[in-house]
C-alpha cells in the first residue's frame, strides 16, 4: 500500500479537505500513475453533495486524470514507465457481457466500475478518484495521451471530450449534418469544437448571447439565444441532430420542435429532475429523443487521437488544490470558461 495526498469530501455539506488515502500495491496487470493534472467535472459536485444518491465518505472524486506511468505490473503490455496516459470515468467492468465484448464498457450489463464511488474488484475497497497524487488502475482502462496535446489542458477530454464525441460519432455527425448544441459550458464548448472538426454545420443554442464570440471562435457557424422566443419559431424543423448538454430542466416540446423529420435530440446533460416529453413533439415528424453516456475505452482512445489530429483541447483554467472549493462555487455560478483543471503538484 502507498499513502498519497488527496482532497476529499467528508460529507454532503462540508467543503473538501486535504487528506491522505491509500493506493493498492501494483498487481500483475496494474499501472501506477503519478497524476499531473485532474479536471473538475460538474458530476464531481453532484456526487459529493449527494445529489445523485448516497455515497460513502470520505470520498475523493475526479475522473479526468492525466499523468505519467511510474510503475507497471509484470503482465502489463500496453504501457511503459514514463508514458503519458489518462484515466477517465471507468476503471473496470465485467469484461464478459455483450456490451463489454463489443467495446462498450460504459454500458456494461453488470455495471461498470466508476473511477470513484465504485467497488474495486481488486481489493473490495471504494474507488477514489483523481484529486490525488497517484492512482493504480488496470492497464485495460488506461489510455494513451498523445504527446502533441497540451498536458495541462487535456484532462477534461477524458469526460467532457468523450461525452460529446460519442454521440456525435454514433449519430454520424459530419458534412451535411445540421447540428445544434444546447448550452455553451464545459460540455457544450467541446461539442462545438469536435462537431466543427467533423465537418458538421454547428449552431449554438444558449440562454443568452454572452458567449457568442467564444462560440463562433471555437467553430460554431451560428449562435442563438434561447431566451428569445423567436429562436424557436425561426429554427423550427431545422436540425438533424441536437446535443443537449444542459443539466437543468428545459422545455422539451420547444427543443424537440427544432428537429427535422427523423431528427434526434440526445441528452448528455443529466438533470436531477425528470423531463416531460409530450408524445406529439415526437410523433408527427418521427423524431427521436435519446441519451448517451461517455464512451468505451476503444472509442475514448479514438477520441484522443482525433483531438490530436485536429489540435483540439478544452478551454481551461488551471488552479491549485487549495482552490477546489472556490472552483466548485464558480462552476455552480457558471463562472468558468470552460473547465477547471487542478495542478496535482500542488497537493504535495
Amino acid at each position: 500500500m502507498r499513502t498519497v495526498n488527496a482532497y476529499a469530501a467528508t460529507s454532503a455539506t462540508e467543503p473538501l479537505v486535504k487528506t491522505t488515502i491509500e493506493r493498492r500495491d501494483v498487481g500483475p496487470k496494474d499501472v501506477q500513475i503519478e497524476i499531473t493534472y485532474a479536471g473538475i467535472c460538474h458530476s464531481d459536485i453532484h456526487t459529493v453533495r449527494g445529489e445523485w444518491g448516497d455515497i460513502a465518505y470520505p470520498q475523493v472524486v475526479g475522473h479526468e486524470i492525466v499523468g505519467h506511468v511510474s510503475a507497471v505490473g509484470s503482465d502489463v503490455s500496453k504501457h511503459s514507465v514514463g508514458d503519458l496516459v489518462g484515466v477517465g470515468c471507468m476503471v473496470n467492468s465485467c469484461r464478459e457481457c455483450e456490451q463489454c465484448l463489443a467495446g462498450q464498457e460504459q454500458y456494461c450489463l453488470k455495471g461498470n466500475i466508476g473511477t470513484y464511488t465504485g467497488v474495486d474488484p481488486a481489493d473490495g475497497t471504494i474507488t477514489q478518484g483523481g484529486y490525488s497524487e497517484a492512482v493504480v488502475v488496470d492497464e485495460d482502462f488506461v489510455l494513451k495521451v498523445p504527446e502533441s496535446l497540451d498536458q495541462a489542458a487535456v484532462a477534461p477530454l477524458l469526460c467532457a471530450g468523450i461525452t460529446t464525441y460519442s454521440p456525435l460519432h454514433h449519430w454520424n455527425a459530419g458534412p451535411g449534418t445540421k447540428l445544434a448544441v444546447v448550452g455553451m459550458g464545459g460540455l457544450g464548448h467541446m461539442a462545438v469544437k469536435i462537431a466543427h472538426a467533423m465537418g458538421a454545420e454547428v449552431t449554438v443554442l444558449s440562454q443568452t448571447l454572452s458567449k457568442q464570440e467564444d462560440g463562433l471562435r471555437l467553430g460554431a457557424d451560428h449562435y442563438y439565444a434561447t431566451s428569445d422566443e423567436s429562436t424557436f419559431t425561426d429554427l423550427a424543423g431545422s436540425f438533424d441532430l441536437i446535443i443537449n448538454t444542459v443539466s437543468a430542466k428545459v422545455d422539451m416540446s420547444a427543443y424537440l420542435g427544432l428537429l427535422a423529420v427523423d431528427g434526434t435530440m440526445v441528452n448528455v446533460g443529466a438533470p436531477s429532475e425528470p423531463l416531460a416529453v409530450p408524445a406529439f413533439a415526437l410523433i408527427p415528424a418521427r423524431r427521436s429523443w435519446a441519451g448517451s453516456a461517455i464512451g468505451g475505452i476503444r472509442e475514448t482512445q479514438e477520441m484522443l487521437d482525433f483531438c490530436a489530429e485536429h489540435g483540439i483541447v478544452p478551454e481551461t483554467e488551471l488552479i491549485s488544490a487549495d482552490q477546489i472549493n472556490e472552483a466548485y462555487e464558480r462552476v455552480l455560478k457558471s463562472d468558468v470558461r470552460y473547465r477547471f483543471v487542478i495542478d496535482a503538484a500542488t497537493l504535495a
